[in-house]
């Protein structure tokens, strides 16, 4: 009789567990952005929110909190109701390298990682009114005066920022730095003719029809087949801004299992795949375990890399 009633318990809360998994979500999705619409972390969260919505059977709602290279937004995330509803949609570089570099209210360990779905090599993008049009033209101006060659950034410490910073460099080029809150913004800028250069992602340049000097990637872009690669123009520069979906650490084993299922599902179709390559990334699923095992390596790299360029905060490693 004993015997009987634990087994009938034990069957009794795998009935309420599996219940739950297949009631989950059982109301909207706010999946947060760290940065303004129009930017190429914004462009991939909205080209997969349809087919996620459909995975997932429950509406997905993008929200975006710009401002401070991604983490105002990776913050609100981390301190959200760890119930799987409130979502955060990354690039890496808030967090992987802006922990090294100011002190946060997260780390690592404050997300619940749940899928990467892109990688998406950089690219060297021209302001409209550049007076240069080539690698060895803009080292030339940049090497013409202090701070001549003016430069823009989605904030300080960004993935672009630290690709920037180390392309300069490279060519003891010492240029103005011009944070911006997103990718959108800075577009607008280089429209406008207040900075000469920036980094980003290929589908900034796709949407503005601002000019490419260069791709930080080994080979170069489907999307932009008359682009060489840094390497080809003798500066072997690598980086990419990747990212995915992550949850506040410690929700409910169901609820991620759900969630990353549905992303799986998201990345592998159709509609998503045309539209990242359209932005001129790479459609990429990687599982959470994978995901996170990605992200703390380059963490523990970062950690070296900025240090080496005097951008660490003090008393990091």
């Amino acid at each position: 009789m004993k015997l009987a009633t634990i087994i009938g318990a034990a069957l009794l809360a795998l009935g309420i567990g599996a219940a739950a998994a297949q009631e989950f979500p059982s109301r909207p999705i706010t999946l947060i952005v760290g940065y303004p619409p129009g930017g190429n972390t914004d462009l991939m969260a909205r080209a997969l929110q349809p087919e996620l919505s459909r995975a997932l059977g429950q509406t997905v709602v993008v929200q975006n909190r710009g401002g401070a290279a991604g983490t105002i937004g990776a913050a609100e995330a981390a301190r959200a109701r760890p119930d799987g509803l409130t979502l955060l949609f990354s690039p890496n570089n808030p967090i992987t390298a802006q922990p090294h570099q100011v002190s946060l209210s997260y780390t690592l360990d404050s997300f619940r990682f749940l899928c990467l779905v892109y990688d998406n090599p950089q690219v060297v993008v021209l302001g409209r009114q550049a007076p240069f049009t080539d690698l060895a033209g803009m080292v030339a101006f940049g090497r013409s005066a202090r701070e001549a060659l003016i430069f823009g950034s989605p904030g300080q410490g960004s993935t672009q920022h630290i690709l920037t910073a180390a392309l300069l460099k490279a060519h003891g080029i010492e240029g103005l730095h011009v944070p911006f809150t997103g990718a959108g913004p800075m577009a607008q800028a280089a429209l406008g003719g207040q900075i000469h250069m920036f980094i980003e992602s290929g589908s900034i340049p796709a949407a503005t029809g601002l000019p490419v000097l260069g791709v930080l990637a080994r080979d170069r872009l489907a999307g932009l087949p008359a682009v060489p690669t840094l390497a080809e123009l003798g500066q072997p520069l690598e980086g990419s801004s990747h990212g995915g979906i992550l949850a506040p650490a410690g929700i409910p084993e169901a609820a991620a299992a759900v969630l990353e299922r549905a992303c799986a599902t998201a990345v592998g179709a159709e509609s998503f795949r045309t539209a990242a390559e359209r932005l001129n990334a790479i459609p990429l699923h990687l599982n959470g375990a994978a995901f996170r095992e990605r992200f703390a390596a380059e963490s523990a790299m970062n950690a070296t890399v900025l240090r080496d360029l005097g951008l660490a905060r003090e008393g990091t490693r």
